[in-house]
């Protein structure tokens, strides 16, 4: 493995083929589906990774700030998830395993309980679903409406919980939603996001009219809403816009569900395992899900999704929810050495730490610039919301979304050796998913590129 340093982005490893990435890049244009989404914004063919670090087929080296969508929290082939898949080939152990117990699996769980929230740990079920979140989504969902009886479900304005027919229905983003039949009987509900407040007041005020509002919708007899199986909801919004949940309405949510018996879902498959700077998103506001839904890094960069739920809430029949590939092997070995990883080296209170550098960095990044309408987010999971400058604010001060802008500066930040990737509404948040194991000088060395990238995208915009 090449050893890459920040002194190196962008310039090319010896024995490159830059020319090999045009065809291969063409032929997966040819081949592949028009759903293809991250190969568009991101036309490179990694070739070698390591850490925050990628080497691409076009000879160049870039700082990966995307990590597989928060997926890789150690970073690419950390030598300890390395170690733990090339023991298990080398063992002859099976690697297909469906549900049926194995040492990889038990070592895993054991892990995993270990790390689970306070409150959830002490008698927890698991539920292996595997490969995505989006199964894991699915299967929370499925057994909140087993428990109840029920089948309405309660989701937020902003959310994204999967691609998936059920995860789809308690998704927000309408553009994925229009082409399609109405599945699953969903009741929309404003979550808080100051800088957009769907109430038009701004501020603290957006979460207390929300709290507010979910509980007077759920109490009101002519309300419309039929008693709820299950409450549904990410501690932070990534694809949504990086949108952190106050922490006293994530509480206020749990004690409306808590009093009304309503099973409250967290979505932690992009939060969890120390991204927001503790282990899981849920623990700094001390809340605790009737179910957690978990996945990305959970595996340790490989296919893996679970739930983990209270062990009363154990109803399922055998066979009620299954799948192929729920005993991946090699991603439980993965999972359980980079649980352990993040655990033993504290890396939820270092992203903490780091992901405050990155935030002051990217406030004074946006110091002046009209166009940078907002800075926010928890731990090493950030964003900046690109607005235009030109356009006037409404009531609140928040200005219309600019997505060319957005897009043009991400462009600007690859050409330099900086992947980042957008979400939010019309995709003009930028938003920053750097391992957990950046490094102070990585963190600085992304602020640079961009703020040079913020400054060329301005300036060819004028």
């Amino acid at each position: 493995m090449t050893t890459i340093s920040p002194a190196d982005v962008g310039v090319g490893p010896d024995g490159a083929n830059p020319a090999a990435a045009p065809a291969i890049l063409a032929r997966q244009e040819a081949r592949e589906s028009a759903a293809r989404t991250y190969a568009r914004s991101l036309p490179i063919v990694p070739v070698e990774a390591a850490g925050c670090w990628i080497v691409g087929a076009d000879g160049r080296r870039y700082l990966d700030f995307l990590a597989g969508a928060g997926t890789l929290a150690v970073g690419h082939n950390h030598p300890a998830v390395v170690e733990e898949i090339e023991r298990v080939l080398r063992s002859g152990a099976p690697l297909h395993a469906l549900d049926i117990a194995t040492p990889e699996k038990d070592a895993f769980t054991e892990e995993l309980v270990r790390d689970l929230p306070p409150g959830l740990r002490e008698d927890p079920k698991l539920l292996f679903c595997g490969p995505t979140g989006a199964d894991a989504v699915e299967a929370a969902l499925k057994l909140a409406q087993t428990v109840t009886g029920r089948h309405n479900v309660l989701a937020f304005t902003g959310a994204y919980h999967g691609m998936t027919s059920g995860a789809l229905a308690v998704t927000g983003k309408v553009a994925v939603k229009e082409p399609l039949p109405v599945t699953g009987a969903v009741v929309r509900l404003p979550f808080p996001y100051p800088y957009r407040c769907p109430f038009g007041v701004g501020g603290a005020a957006s979460a207390e009219i929300s709290a507010s509002y979910v509980e007077r919708l759920l109490d009101d007899s002519c309300g419309g809403i039929t008693s709820p199986a299950a409450m549904i909801l990410e501690p932070v919004q990534g694809e949504g816009g990086v949108i952190p949940a106050p922490d006293a309405w994530l509480r206020a949510m749990r004690e409306l569900t808590t009093r009304r018996g309503i099973p409250l879902i967290l979505d932690e498959v992009q939060t969890g395992v120390g991204r927001t700077g503790t282990f899981w998103a849920c623990e700094r506001a001390g809340v605790v899900p009737d179910m957690l839904v978990m996945s990305k890094a959970i595996g340790g960069g490989l296919p893996l999704a679970i739930v983990a739920y209270r062990a009363e809430l154990d109803t399922w029949a055998p066979g009620a929810h299954a799948g192929t590939f729920r005993g991946n092997q090699l991603a439980m070995a993965a999972g359980r050495a980079t649980l352990e990883l993040v655990r033993t080296q504290a890396l939820a209170e270092r992203s903490a730490v780091t992901g405050e550098r990155l935030l002051t960095g990217l406030r004074e990044i946006a110091r002046g610039r009209v166009f940078i309408g907002d800075v926010r987010g928890r731990g090493l999971m950030l964003g900046l919301e690109v607005v235009s400058a030109e356009a006037a604010p409404d009531q609140i001060g928040a200005r219309p979304a600019d997505p060319r802008l957005a897009s043009a500066i991400r462009s600007e930040c690859l050409a330099r050796g900086l992947i980042i990737e957008l979400g939010g509404r019309e995709d003009s948040v930028l938003r920053l998913l750097p391992p957990l194991t950046v490094t102070d000088d990585e963190a600085d060395l992304a602020l640079e590129i961009l703020a040079e990238s913020v400054t060329a995208a301005t300036e060819q915009a004028e």
